[in-house]
């Protein structure tokens, strides 16, 4: 059994939208074990539509479309799925007094044009949106089965979780079987000399129908997500330990966590168990290192601080870098990005200092100094380490790749200097 996601939207196609729905229901139903295929996306055009819906019904079981169900007229994938399967729409008594609920909470009178919503395909059954007026609807015919969502995030999600999740499960023959994943997450080695290691163990899963592999890039880090067909997690995690094992095995200390978490979140455990605190300096990143470890609950334990020095007279004024280092090596410098990192270890009172200083682009380059050229830097209780990059990609590109190496660079510094415990 497979699933096909068709995505309806004119606002899809102008760019105004990005389709974060198609991310997550594809990532829903993996967990299901119900592969995807194929996504498309489509305007609000009737003829346009059906057409969709017949090509996708050629090559899935399961057809999962978002958006369209409003009370507008160009709210059209609820009329064109019923003419698809020649069916009428008839009024939904429970469907239409949700609707009307919505307003009554709002008090106010629920528009005419509401009543559109609760008029559901001959046959279907109508699904219960807590969140909106549009409610989901499940058509079956023979062995395809359409599902309509409504486009909204915040309606979809919860409407998947609460009534569609248990239907597709009941739906894959194995009622009472779950899966279950887990993800090596690994930096320091590129996309495709990973995917060389693990070869022989994605090439085995084909023998398996209980286990699956399947790798995942990132910018300058990726994962493998193990999953598994089982009927509790510790059943799962039986069939999953000798790949996990060998994992370790062969990705050794490039393997940065196994339970969900970032490389910053893994980074801010490890301060936190050192019972050490950091603070960084920034220039090309401009606060994007920062912000990486502020995004993790509970920082504040051990981030004190974050300065973005651009320019040179803030290095100088705020980092204590040497006006006679600049004039002799530059901003974009092993020199000054050393300099950074003491300078703001020093200010902050801090255990740990990071810097970044480089060449993010697009002008700004040299034949000496290229756009992509970035120093990173870590100060650790007063030793230091400085490392030359040079990236490609766009500005953002540069930027992120920036952040995510300084982060592993300290990551590797705190293993080497005391061994944290193993992995989970």
């Amino acid at each position: 059994m497979n699933a096909e996601i068709l995505a309806v939207g004119t606002e899809l196609l102008l760019g105004g939208i990005v389709n974060t729905n198609a991310q997550y229901l594809c990532e829903r139903l993996a967990g299901l074990g119900i592969p995807v295929y194929y996504q498309t996306a489509v305007g609000d055009n009737a003829g346009r539509i059906k057409n969709a819906l017949k090509s996708a019904f050629e090559r899935a079981d399961i057809v999962i479309t978002s958006g369209g169900l409003g009370p507008t007229e160009d709210d059209l994938t609820k009329e064109t799925a019923a003419a698809f399967f020649g069916r009428e729409l008839v009024m939904d008594g429970e469907a239409l007094r949700n609707t009307r609920r919505v307003f009554e909470k709002q008090n106010s009178e629920m528009p005419e044009s509401n009543r559109k919503q609760a008029l559901i395909p001959e046959g279907a059954r109508a699904v219960p949106n807590g969140n909106g007026t549009a409610p989901g609807i499940i058509m079956e015919e023979g062995e395809k089965t359409l599902i309509l969502l409504p486009g909204p995030p915040s309606e979809l999600k919860p409407m998947f979780e609460e009534h569609i999740e248990g239907y597709l499960r009941k739906r894959s023959g194995n009622p009472n079987q779950s899966f279950f994943s887990r993800s090596v997450h690994i930096t320091g080695i590129g996309e495709s000399m990973a995917e060389a290691m693990m070869k022989d163990l994605i090439e085995a899963q084909g023998g398996s129908r209980s286990l699956t592999i399947a790798p995942y890039a990132k910018e300058s880090e990726m994962y493998f997500r193990l999953t598994a067909a089982a009927a509790t997690r510790e059943e799962a995690d039986r069939i999953m330990r000798p790949v996990a094992d060998e994992m370790r095995r062969r990705f050794g200390d490039n393997i940065y966590a196994e339970d969900g978490r970032s490389l910053a979140e893994v980074v801010i455990q490890m301060i936190r168990d050192r019972r050490m605190t950091l603070a960084c300096a920034e220039s090309c990143t401009g606060g994007l290192l920062a912000s990486a470890f502020v995004d993790v609950p509970g920082a504040s334990d051990v981030f004190l601080e974050g300065v973005i020095a651009y320019g040179k007279n803030a290095k100088i004024s705020r980092l204590g870098v040497s006006a006679r280092t600049l004039g002799q090596f530059g901003e974009v410098s092993e020199q000054t990005a050393q300099e950074m990192a003491t300078g703001i270890r020093r200010t902050a009172g801090a255990d740990i200092g990071l810097a970044t200083t480089g060449i993010a682009g697009p002008g700004g380059g040299s034949a000496e100094k290229p756009v992509g050229l970035v120093y990173i830097a870590a100060c650790v209780n007063g030793d230091v380490s400085v490392r030359e990059l040079n990236l490609s990609g766009n500005r953002n590109k540069v930027r992120a790749k920036t952040v995510t190496l300084l982060i592993d660079m300290l990551r590797r510094t705190l293993l080497a200097g005391a061994p944290a415990g193993p992995l989970t």
